[in-house]
This record gives C-alpha cells, sequence and structure tokens, in this order.
C-alpha cells in the first residue's frame, strides 16, 4: 500500500458515531419490546439497518463477514462496520443460489449467493470468508468473480499453536488483514485505535456471557429463542449498539416474573455456521428442554478471555486465538487425546443433563466431528441425540417429537 502514512487516522473515541441511538430511538424496558425487534431485524433480509448507518456518512465503509470467526475488532478500528451475513435464512427462495453449487452441500453458500444476485450486498464493501471448510473456501474464489470491485479475502487461521510458529503466521495474517481493509477504506488503523476496539469487544463478550450465564441459572427467565434473536442482532447493529441492547434485556428480564417448566436442561452443539430456523429453536423448548448453552453465532464467544490491552494488538489477538478460545468442528485439535472435553466441561458448568448434536445437512466439519464427541460424551453417561436441519427446514414436528422423547427419556431414566 502506497503512502500508508497519508492515510487519515481511524475514528478513534466512537468509530461507530452513533453510540446509544437505539435506546434513544425506542422504550427498551419489557422483553417483548427487545424480542419484536430482534425479529424485525432477523427477518429483514435487506440488511436496512446496517445501510442506514452507512448511508449517514459518506466515508463509512461496511464488511461482511460469514459465521464461526473474524478478528471484527480490526475492522471496527478503522471505523468500518462488521456486519454478519448469515445466509439467507428461511424466508428467501434459492433460484439463481443452486446453479452455483451442487446439491449435496449445505444451503448457506446457495442462500449467501443468491443474497448477492438479488442486489441484497450491493452496499458491502468488503467480504470476509473465515477458515470454516472447503465450500466456503471456494464461495471466496466466487465471490472475487462475481465482485470483482469489492475487498475479498478468504481469512486462513493457524493449525499449529505454538506462538513461534503458527502465532508468527497468525500476526502475519492479522496484518494484511489490516492493510487491505487500510486501503480499502482509505483510513490508517493504528495500534490505539485497535486497542480501543479490543476494548469495546472485551465489553461485548463479557455482556453476551453474562446473558449466557443468566439464561443458564433462569433459562424460564431468558427462553433461548429471545437469546438467539438477541444474538442474531448483534450480527447486523454495531458493536455498541448491540451491547446496550443486551444490557436492556437483562434488566428487563430480571424485572419480569415467568413460570419455571419442568424442561430438562441441555447444550446445543454443531450449529455454529449455517444457522437454524427460529422455530427449529423455539420447538425444542417447546418439547421440554431448556437450552442452557450452544454455539449460535460463535464469533460472538470465541475469545473465552478479555483480549490484554497493553502491548502488540495483533499479538495479542493471536494470542488470544491461540491460548483461549473455544474448541469448535471448524477449528484444529492438535491433540486428539483432547477431543470431547470442552463439551463436557460445558455440558458440568451449564449442569447440562444432555446434549443434542444439531448440525446442518451436509455439514462436513460438524457432522465428521459428531462421532467423536458423541464417543467422548458416552463415555462420561451424558445423554445425547442427533439430528439435522437447513436453515429454511418448516417441519418441526419431527424434531420437536424426537426432542420431547428425549427430554422424557432424561426425566424418567437418567437417574439425575
Amino acid at each position: 500500500m502506497q503512502m500508508r502514512g497519508s492515510l487519515p487516522s481511524s475514528p478513534n473515541a466512537a468509530p461507530y458515531g452513533n453510540t446509544g441511538k437505539i435506546m434513544s430511538d425506542k422504550k427498551f424496558d419489557t422483553t417483548e419490546v427487545i424480542f419484536e425487534y430482534c425479529r424485525e431485524l432477523f427477518e429483514d433480509i435487506d440488511f436496512t439497518a446496517a445501510r442506514e448507518w452507512k448511508d449517514k456518512k459518506a466515508e463509512r465503509k461496511v464488511v461482511g463477514y460469514m459465521p464461526v470467526y473474524v478478528p471484527r475488532e480490526i475492522i471496527h478500528a478503522g471505523g468500518m462496520m462488521a456486519l454478519g451475513v448469515l445466509g439467507g435464512g428461511e424466508n428467501m427462495e434459492v433460484i439463481h443460489g443452486d446453479a452455483y453449487y451442487q446439491s449435496y452441500i449445505c444451503r448457506i453458500p446457495r442462500s449467501t449467493i443468491e443474497l448477492s444476485i438479488t442486489g441484497r450486498l450491493d452496499f458491502v464493501d468488503a467480504m470476509l470468508f473465515p477458515s470454516i471448510c472447503d465450500v466456503i473456501r471456494n464461495l471466496s474464489g466466487m465471490w472475487k468473480l462475481m465482485k470483482p470491485e469489492t475487498y475479498v479475502r478468504y481469512f486462513d487461521v493457524p493449525q499449529n499453536y505454538r506462538d513461534d510458529l503458527g502465532g508468527v503466521y497468525y500476526v502475519n495474517e492479522l496484518k494484511e488483514l489490516r492493510s487491505g481493509l487500510e486501503e480499502m477504506g482509505g483510513v490508517r488503523i493504528t495500534d490505539e485505535a485497535l486497542r480501543r476496539s479490543i476494548a469495546v469487544y472485551n465489553e461485548n463478550r463479557q455482556l453476551v456471557n453474562a446473558v449466557y450465564d443468566f439464561r443458564a441459572r433462569t433459562p424460564w427467565k431468558a427462553p433461548s429463542p429471545e437469546v438467539y434473536l438477541l444474538m442474531r442482532a448483534g450480527m447486523v447493529l454495531p458493536v455498541e449498539e448491540h451491547s446496550e441492547l443486551m444490557r436492556a434485556y437483562l434488566a428487563a428480564a430480571e424485572a419480569q416474573e415467568r413460570p419455571m417448566r419442568d424442561n430438562c436442561r441441555i447444550v446445543l452443539q454443531g450449529s455454529f455456521c449455517e444457522q437454524p430456523p427460529l422455530n427449529l429453536v423455539k420447538s425444542i423448548e417447546m418439547a421440554g428442554c431448556y437450552i442452557v448453552d450452544d454455539d449460535f453465532m460463535l464469533v460472538t464467544r470465541w475469545l473465552l478471555d478479555d483480549v490484554p490491552l497493553a502491548g502488540d494488538p495483533l499479538e495479542n489477538l493471536s494470542a488470544a486465538f491461540l491460548h483461549h478460545s473455544v474448541e469448535t468442528a471448524a477449528k484444529y485439535e492438535p491433540v486428539a487425546a483432547e477431543k470431547g472435553k470442552f463439551l463436557i466441561n460445558m455440558v458440568r458448568s451449564r449442569a447440562a443433563e444432555g446434549v443434542i448434536f444439531a448440525a446442518p445437512s451436509f455439514c462436513d466439519p460438524a457432522l465428521l466431528d459428531r462421532p467423536m464427541l458423541a464417543n467422548a460424551i458416552d463415555k462420561e453417561n451424558i445423554p445425547n441425540i442427533a439430528f439435522k436441519y437447513a436453515e429454511n427446514s418448516g417441519q418441526m414436528q419431527p424434531i420437536r417429537e424426537q426432542a420431547g422423547a428425549f427430554a422424557d427419556s432424561i426425566k424418567l431414566w437418567s437417574g439425575i
């Protein structure tokens, strides 16, 4: 990149410049109001909120990313908005997208192609495709052909977790991403701006974890359909607004009296990429299962601890990924003997009584990981079942019946 020193620095105090907007526009004092707002965002496949944010200032840029994990702190430090693109969901009919991919793969790349072809992503200035699977890798190549004017990057991550090997590699990847975003956005992303953005996302993860902890303690007060949509809202809102929305939700949910049901407590595993339809989440809870942990929108909880603010921010992000991040099928596990321990610890820490493996059809990472995870939790006598779905699955009765039978078996025969 030429003349790096001549570029204007990225905004520092509040990159998005509209912190607190949603709290002044609406009074988010009840869970019903918050749920309805989040559902509007969920159903809006035209990304109206993100478009309105961009239209307010000519220099604003929007960086889309596919699910799982990208370092959103770098995007934020450039004064840009990180937009989670989670496919077209259940409300989009895929017509053109089917011509780009064969039928025996998951649906999310086809519906994402459909979003592009129908112009719903025409305002996005860059797209990041994280290291999930071969399908998403290929999608990044298709995007370059479809959108030659857009900055496109397949964001790879290390498979070696030594700081002097994988760490060096990952820091270089982060530097290349920063340089690419600087050139695309016409700004300079300084270390100081990165530290401020890291602090913003540290706070956001703390609130996400607070919501998850609250649900695990009192799942009848924080139904999973509400929590699911609350986290989905974070994919399409500026991070500051999402943090305020979670604060409002925690206050409203704590104050509201709701009946406690005789549901069993389960962990939902395998939905880290293609997200399930809302009715699937509703059906599981209606069948008698409180979801006390899950891997929805894993980007919001990928890093397990706060990223340090002192020192080199890119090295800190690298170390957080290598040593303080979740174990998931979308991340290489260097020690085979450790497979399943993270899930077992999750079950124990959440006082869960069983695991439901819910993976998208044809999701290679989730479906290849499942037998190893199931074997690990079987040894711990943790009940589990498995089913598959697609983001547009419409028939929920079989899933509801299976989840209901699972809940009944836990209540009757688990001995817990």
